[in-house]
């Protein structure tokens, strides 16, 4: 593989590592499926479920290949199971995500008899190129997806490498089968411009122009600003084809709410057909290439897709995917995936179990996407083609979820994919003069999306784990500048619960980095500003309130802290007061000391509903209570952090559609499982210290160098066996409940010693 893909080295290198359990591949354990559902009535709340996508990918790959059920909507990944038409296939798809979507361009169908230029969502208006599938055939897998579109009878195989797709497309005896190409295609929106010109006799390229006028991610406030170029070829050479191009009025809106209508349907449905222009440009295009088919015949597209260029997608196809052995691409792209996910070996558990564990891993290697053409181009932010120098450019930075679980992750995984991200950042801010750093992160676009400031996490803990492999000074200014825009500042809150506990944590990160570099002045500054979470702690009432303009406490809701976004993002009070990674002896004391702090939080615990669905309690469906397990540790009482992430892991995932009781999150709820169910996980990003709990596992290894393992031996594991009974580190004693960075990243090896009641004396000291 690595003769004739040497490009992909670039993305991933190539991992030997064999899985514990022997007689499997990884890949042979996951579920694409598991969390593919936008359904607001699966879920029983508005946040939904999974929102991830089924379709073929490739790890931190630039494509996805995914089926699109739907155009608009809360719609994110492109997909929800429960759907019952395909529109087409995308060759960008977004994963996980909580807002409305984007990508989802370059939609490809398959189509018999008529053409049709709509989806079809109003059926009062055209039938529609959509069509149902049959969800008893529909298969996926890692790097393989496959429907049949029962409308027309063609059975779709995708595929894809970390540049390029393929779509196997076999065909009904027909004399007017078609692929049809919407151009204009785009996840909760519409692209804007777009452009295509055939080359020779069977190929087309050109470029789709997304801006925000088009909605897109968050509907278009989200700023999403961004071009893909393509390159597509077709197995069957383009002796009948056209372009359909609508006309769209000026001042005409654009955005996701108008492009759901019917009466945007009639404008695209009155499109003009063009037989066989050479190139065009327009605003609504859509590409077809019609031909009669025999039973049985296949027809193959394969894509490049570039970020950069037209010339950096033709070189992506013809280095990825130079031939038309679809089976060939398929193993290839299985291959990719078998070498991501063997960094994590583990033995034990049903198979089930490690089905939900390598998805979770599965689902942990989609972003941050690399998005560097083989010829080392990228887009920057200012605009232009940049050429690779020294890291990988990366994008979809979820910060504010992946600081928590998905981050640690990686850096004992794939550490450069964490030195990668921060360089993708600092240039951005250095590309657009904004000096500051974003804090969600999509295709160099600055959207503003949640709350803190999570890029300077994740600087601080790549710092203190000794991954450095980017501009110090420069970092540590953009951070500077990131907590003077937005943070606690001299009037010591920022008003909300969520926004005065996030910014005091990024405020003590960076009186951290501070104090590493030698900037004593700040480090004392920050570190003082660290501590304004404490100005929202209300004696009165025992516990944070937000405060008005005037600086008085808001008035105390009847459900008190249990009142939702009462002066809280996403959360309520009682959630979110336990943010306070950073000064845990300090929250403690506000509380009224260890045993009041220790029996609110068993209380926390103990009225959480069993399957962890949204509620207003451990809500594992949402980010700020990811830590609040760990926190046991910390209290004197690591055997009911280690009850708790047992039960966690064995309720809040299942292996099934529905198996993520909350948004995916660009990795983030899948990295927290990874952790956990390997007996650890950090509570403050920005030190070196994991939290040490029980194994779901008999063994797991992780590779944490080219020929090194971090290994998590549990003996006695079982599901009854909760409870860590001793501990050894390298074969010494261990007595603490937490292990340090470097010990992991030397290979250590920690053995633990399981049994079905507490050890009451371990880990406490």
């Amino acid at each position: 593989m690595s003769l004739r893909f040497p490009v992909l080295a670039a993305l991933l290198p190539c991992v030997a590592l064999l899985s514990v359990s022997s007689g499997f591949e990884p890949a042979d354990y996951v579920n694409p499926f598991i969390g593919a559902s936008t359904s607001t009535a699966k879920a029983g709340v508005l946040h939904g479920l999974g929102k991830t996508f089924p379709g073929a990918t490739t790890p931190f790959g630039m494509v996805q290949v995914n089926p699109n059920t739907i155009t608009g909507g809360d719609n994110g990944p492109g997909y929800s199971y429960e759907m019952e038409h395909i529109e087409g296939f995308a060759f960008t798809q977004m994963s996980g995500i909580g807002w409305y979507g984007d990508l989802g361009n370059f939609l490809v169908t398959p189509t018999t008899g008529e053409l049709q230029v709509v989806a079809g969502r109003h059926g009062e208006v055209a039938r529609g190129y959509r069509s149902r599938y049959d969800k008893q055939s529909e298969v996926a897998e890692a790097g393989y997806y496959a429907a049949t579109l029962t409308d027309y009878d063609v059975r779709v195989e995708a595929t894809a490498a970390p540049r390029a797709g393929m779509l196997r497309l076999t065909y009904p005896e027909h004399q007017q089968s078609r692929v049809q190409i919407d151009l204009a295609h785009r996840t909760g929106g519409t692209s804007t411009h777009q452009s295509v010109r055939v080359v020779g006799d069977n190929a087309i390229e050109g470029a789709i122009r997304c801006t925000p006028d088009g909605g897109g991610w968050g509907n278009g406030d989200g700023h999403a600003d961004y071009t893909v170029y393509y390159r597509a070829e077709f197995s069957k050479p383009l002796a009948n084809f056209g372009v359909w191009k609508a006309t769209i009025p000026a001042g005409q809106s654009r955005r996701r709410e108008a492009i759901e209508s019917a009466a945007y349907d009639k404008l695209i449905a009155a499109a003009e057909i063009l037989d066989k222009p050479e190139a065009i440009e327009g605003d609504h295009l859509g590409f077809f290439t019609e031909f009669a088919t025999d039973e049985g015949e296949q027809v193959l597209v394969k894509v490049g897709i570039s970020y950069a260029s037209v010339d950096g997608a033709r070189a992506n196809l013809a280095a990825e995917i130079p031939g038309w052995d679809f089976d060939q691409q398929r193993q290839a792209a299985r291959g990719l995936w078998n070498d991501a996910l063997s960094r994590v070996a583990i033995a034990g558990g049903s198979d089930d179990q490690r089905t939900i564990f390598y998805t979770a891993l599965y689902h942990t290697m989609i972003d941050p996407r690399a998005i560097v053409d083989v010829d080392g181009g990228y887009p920057g932010g200012d605009g232009k083609r940049h050429t690779a120098h020294g890291f990988t450019k990366r994008t979809i930075f979820s910060g504010w979820d992946v600081f928590r679980s998905q981050f640690p992750l990686q850096s004992i995984i794939n550490p450069s994919v964490v030195t990668d991200t921060i360089n993708s950042l600092i240039e951005l801010a250095d590309d657009t003069g904004r000096d500051y750093l974003e804090r969600w992160e999509m295709l160099n676009a600055y959207s503003g999306c949640m709350l803190g400031n999570p890029a300077v996490v994740v600087i601080a803990d790549a710092y203190a784990k000794g991954l450095r492999d980017f501009d110090l000074e420069r970092a540590y200014e953009l951070c500077r500048d990131s907590v003077e825009r937005d943070g606690n500042g001299q009037r010591g809150h920022a008003g909300g619960i969520s926004h005065t506990l996030e910014f005091a944590y990024t405020e003590w990160c960076l009186s951290q980095l501070a104090d590493a570099l030698g900037h004593d002045a700040d480090a004392r500054l920050y570190a003082e500003r660290a501590q304004s979470y404490r100005n929202l702690f209300d004696p009165r009432v025992g516990w944070f309130r937000p405060r008005g303009g005037n600086g008085d406490f808001q008035p105390w809701p009847a459900k008190g802290r249990l009142q939702q976004d009462y002066g809280s993002v996403e959360s309520n009070p009682y959630q979110q007061g336990w943010f306070v990674p950073h000064d845990l002896d300090g929250l403690v004391g506000l509380l009224g000391g260890r045993a009041a702090a220790l029996a609110d939080l068993e209380s926390f615990f103990d009225n959480t509903p069993s399957d962890f669905r949204w509620n207003d309690y451990y809500n594992h469906a949402n980010e700020p209570v990811h830590h609040v397990p760990f926190l046991f540790n910390v209290l004197g009482k690591p055997w009911l952090t280690q009850r708790w992430t047992r039960t966690i892991c064995d309720q809040a995932y299942h292996n099934s559609v529905e198996g993520l009781v909350g948004n995916e999150d660009v990795g983030q709820m899948s990295a927290w499982y990874v952790l956990a169910s390997c007996g650890m996980h950090p509570i403050t990003p920005g030190t070196t210290r994991y939290e040490v709990t029980s194994p779901a596992w008999g063994e797991a290894r992780l590779r944490v160098g080219d020929d090194k393992f971090f290994t998590v031996t549990a003996h006695n594991q079982s599901p009854e066996n909760l409870y860590i009974q001793s501990a050894k580190l390298d074969g010494k004693p261990l007595g603490r409940c937490w292990i340090d960075y470097p010990e992991i990243m030397s290979g250590a090896t920690l053995e633990l010693e399981l049994g079905p009641e507490p050890n009451e004396a371990w880990g406490t000291r």
